[in-house]
């Protein structure tokens, strides 16, 4: 079982987004907090990042926001976080959020949260991030992508030992019991970053 005490959760920071992501972004920021699991997301105050946060706070979990410092110029951050880190631009805040992490969550989300998805997952790939990377896949929303990646492996973009690279739940129980079951990546895997 993986030793997991933080969790980076990437999502959505919009609002207009349907019942059912917002209630597994709270049940899942729920669960990080009964299971003493930090949460550390974007540090935003709107959408499901507040949600999940919110959830998690008033569970009596602990959350750590990192967010670029344009960002907070433009009062974009959560008031009551636990810990707020403010990083100089976007990619020194994803570089913290992987680096204080024990493994990553993927709740639905935009062009935001699918790039800092893929981006992990790459970085995975290359040997330089190894814990577990699961997409809480709420009603089917990423099944698209999750195509496009199997697309990936069946044309020869991609190593099928790679498929092993994320996992994915259908629900935020099923997601946080996969961060303490998946394996840690072996490096050696990265020989098959070129096929």
């Amino acid at each position: 079982m993986n030793r997991i005490q933080s969790v980076c959760v990437y999502s959505a920071a919009g609002s207009q987004i349907a019942d059912a992501y917002f209630r597994d972004a709270q049940e899942l920021g729920k669960l990080l907090a009964q299971n003493s699991l930090r949460l550390i997301n974007g540090g935003g105050d709107v959408g499901l990042m507040r949600a999940c946060s919110d959830a998690c706070l008033a569970a009596g979990g602990q959350v750590t926001g990192i967010i670029p410092r344009f960002m907070v110029e433009r009062g974009w951050q959560h008031p009551a976080l636990t810990e707020l880190i403010v990083t100089e631009d976007m990619h020194t805040r994803k570089q913290t959020m992987a680096r204080l992490s024990d493994g990553v969550i993927a709740l639905p989300g935009g062009c935001g949260t699918m790039e800092e998805l893929l981006e992990i997952i790459t970085w995975k790939q290359l040997g330089l991030y190894l814990n577990p990377i699961v997409v809480l896949n709420t009603d089917g929303y990423y099944d698209p992508l999750l195509e496009m990646l199997s697309r990936a492996i069946e044309g020869g973009f991609m190593h099928p030992a790679h498929l092993h690279l994320w996992q994915t739940a259908s629900t935020p129980s099923e997601a946080v019991d996969l961060l303490f079951s998946t394996p840690i990546w072996n490096k050696e895997t990265g020989k098959f970053t070129s096929i």
